[in-house]
């Protein structure tokens, strides 16, 4: 065991329940394919982290993906208490510093992950912000309830929101270089991730002619 821990969240590849913002452009399907890739460069990602991994499923656990991970399902009403939930849990095994991140991210690579770890060396916390107002990566040295209670998740005024409450309490914080997640179709097409997987753009046109 190591003392610094990187948890991953995934939600199951489950046809219409995956980015149901961006299916309501090009189908269930097409949204499906999407994640699957996603999720893909997420895992890549976390190959070449040293730290321990865990990963966290929405409602059942796989056991042909994700090797070398701890395997759990996410616990919780909402967003934050899941994620609450988790950190909880990391720093009850021992852990003292855990970077969370989720998986929809076509930019994440092991640099980011670890850039997070490194910053809670010299901050209490440390955040990944996403363009759209909230954050891809979330990191603590110790589980912070202002962080996770009363939040607006998913809405664009997240990471400042939780940023103030972080100033007003003086716990000390750094953020990370800002990257792009996908949600609409608008994000997909503009993304290179998207330009350059020729397969996938095949893909989406065959499911929307």
């Amino acid at each position: 065991m190591t003392k610094e821990l990187v948890i991953v969240f995934v939600k199951n590849i489950k046809l219409g329940k995956v980015k149901t913002r961006l299916a309501k452009t090009i189908g269930n399907q097409g949204a499906f394919e999407v994640y699957s890739e996603l999720v893909k460069i997420t895992e890549k990602a976390t190959t070449e982290i040293e730290a321990d991994k865990r990963i966290y499923f929405s409602d059942a656990i796989l056991d042909t993906k994700w090797n070398g991970f701890e395997k759990f399902i996410q616990e919780g009403e909402d967003l934050g208490i899941r994620m609450k939930n988790a950190f909880i849990k990391g720093f009850a095994d021992g852990y003292e510093r855990i970077v969370l991140i989720g998986s929809d991210l076509p930019d994440i690579n092991a640099t980011h992950i670890n850039n997070g770890l490194k910053a809670l060396h010299h901050s209490e916390t440390v955040f990944g912000p996403a363009v759209d107002g909230g954050y891809y990566l979330i990191g603590l040295s110790k589980v912070y309830d202002c962080i996770f209670d009363n939040k607006p998740w998913s809405q664009s005024s997240l990471l400042e929101e939780t940023l103030q409450q972080l100033e007003k309490n003086n716990i000390s914080f750094k953020t990370l270089e800002t990257l792009n997640d996908i949600d609409t179709f608008e994000d997909l097409e503009a993304s290179e991730f998207y330009k350059s997987n020729i397969k996938l753009q095949e893909k989406i046109k065959q499911l929307n002619d």
